[in-house]
């Protein structure tokens, strides 16, 4: 019998691949980097064909170091960077652009236009998002205007369209010689394309996108007890093992936090920052930034729902401190670097780089570094760097509270960050709730091994997976109050001379 579950973790800066348990620990695992491609300012691409050969690689290195064979598996789950996309040929594989990454600011143009034609909301009803550069339709939509090869393809039935678990899912199951083109109700809920009720593609929008429909995937439940195939015995696994199990990574960590109830809520902290609130069978639209979106459909039962705030540039803003002032050697290095002062002697740092996504949706906002002295060095730089992530997670707070009507009792945490203390700290005193994190931080590879083994019977159902999640540690708020608003109305500040950078 199988003794174990693999997931696939398709992240913006790396692939993992992940093996779990029963008990839902860790017991092989590797990964790879992957280039990041800026041919210009605000603009983002990532080489599929190296993702690809990657998610290969570190699926054999995570058998190879674990010593565990593709035949252990019971099943596989994919979880992936949501609204990356791109556009393939359908005969060979070969994509007709690089992909389009979620945090690039190209389809500006294409978005102003939209708005100009019927508002920033005009498709909110129907898909719970504003119309913005963020999402994967307008992606998809400048790859077809811009590649007159993809065009042509798309008109003629030869090209798909997808995110990035439907490029992986599609090579494992068997890529031009039959393997499935699909993708889960969280993914294509993040394309803008996407009825929220329905959950079946739009075909007005698709139309007002000029994007023909037989590109896109079939729309499947994020934890499919029907396989959409067998990895195969030529593949990377040497095994015909289930793929039936994909998650968008935010709610994959959702899922792998265990939030299945109404009122439940997670932070993940990775190169964005993304706080979801579990809503219930039924999307509740948000007033105050926020989105309506997918948290995942389990085969056989109704979709759940969630309000989520979005991040472009958490972990993100700790690179660029690394990679492009030269400030630190390795990320982990800001944690030392912040802790040599108290604070940021008043500098404070908002990472617009391609605009200011939830609650604000500002796309002509760009970073700022304010409250400069001669007093600031690097230490205080670091701190800023450090905060702002914080900060940013208590401007999606406020909104959420507002919107759901409860304010957030605790804040459950995970991704890369959450091992940096004085952040975690620091995110308790600015929202004056507990911060948590699980003994398993690497949720959001979790939650596609959850969701494939729930389809495949690995695992019974979610009280069982409720009975995997462990408390690790917990940071309690410790800041006076008038400290705090203090420190916030300051950051409030900053984010408003962001404003307006990009006609």
């Amino acid at each position: 019998m199988p003794q174990y579950i693999g997931a696939v973790d398709q992240g913006t800066t790396s692939s993992r691949f992940i093996i779990f348990d029963h008990e839902g620990r860790i017991a092989g695992q590797d990964q790879m980097e992957h280039r990041q491609i800026f041919p210009q300012p605000g603009w983002v691409e990532h080489d599929p064909l190296e993702i690809w050969e990657n998610t290969q690689a570190v699926i054999q290195g995570a058998l190879a170091k674990s010593g565990i064979k593709g035949s252990q598996l019971a099943a596989l789950g994919i979880t992936n960077q949501r609204e990356t996309c791109l556009v393939w040929d359908r005969s060979s594989g070969r994509p007709f652009f690089n992909a389009i990454v979620w945090q690039c600011a190209r389809t500006h143009d294409i978005c102003r236009q939209l708005i100009a034609e019927g508002g920033q909301d005009r498709f909110r009803e129907t898909t719970g998002l504003p119309v913005s550069t963020y999402f994967s339709g307008p992606k998809i939509k400048w790859i077809l205007d811009a590649v007159p090869e993809a065009r042509q393809a798309a008109e003629a039935g030869d090209a798909l369209y997808g995110t990035m678990e439907t490029w992986i899912i599609w090579w494992l199951t068997g890529g031009p010689r039959g393997g499935a083109h699909v993708t889960d109700v969280t993914n294509a809920g993040r394309t803008m394309l996407m009825d929220l009720h329905s959950l079946q593609w739009n075909e007005e929008i698709c139309r007002i996108l000029d994007i023909p429909l037989s590109g896109l995937p079939r729309i499947v439940p994020s934890s499919d007890s029907v396989s959409w195939g067998p990895t195969s015995e030529q593949g990377p696994l040497k095994a015909r093992v289930p793929v039936c199990g994909a998650v968008g990574d935010q709610q994959a960590a959702l899922v792998g936090q265990a939030c299945f109830e109404p009122g439940e809520a997670k932070n993940t902290y990775g190169t964005g920052c993304f706080l979801l609130l579990h809503t219930g069978h039924e999307p509740i639209a948000s007033e105050h930034g926020l989105l309506t979106t997918l948290a995942y459909q389990f085969s056989g039962r109704k979709p759940s729902y969630c309000l989520e705030g979005s991040i472009a540039i958490a972990g993100a803003l700790v690179q660029w401190l690394r990679d492009n002032l030269g400030l630190i050697a390795d990320a982990r290095e800001v944690e030392s670097l912040a802790a040599q002062v108290e604070d940021t002697a008043g500098v404070y740092v908002v990472p617009a780089f391609s605009g200011l996504l939830a609650p604000y949706w500002r796309p002509d906002a760009r970073g700022v570094i304010t409250g400069l002295t001669r007093y600031a060095d690097k230490h205080h730089l670091a701190r800023a760097v450090l905060e702002a992530t914080a900060y940013q997670t208590r401007d999606i707070v406020e909104a959420m509270n507002k919107d759901s009507g409860v304010n957030l009792s605790k804040l459950k945490a995970d991704g890369g960050m959450v091992v940096n203390e004085l952040l975690m700290q620091f995110q308790s005193d600015i929202l004056d709730v507990p911060v948590i994190r699980p003994q398993v931080a690497e949720t959001t590879c979790l939650g596609a091994a959850y969701a494939a083994g729930i389809a495949s019977g690995y695992w019974s159902g979610r009280e069982e997976l409720r009975n995997n999640w462990v408390e690790d540690r917990r940071w309690t708020p410790n800041m006076e109050a008038a400290l705090r608003e203090a420190k916030y109305q300051k950051w409030k500040a900053a984010v408003e001379r962001t404003f307006g950078w990009v006609e």
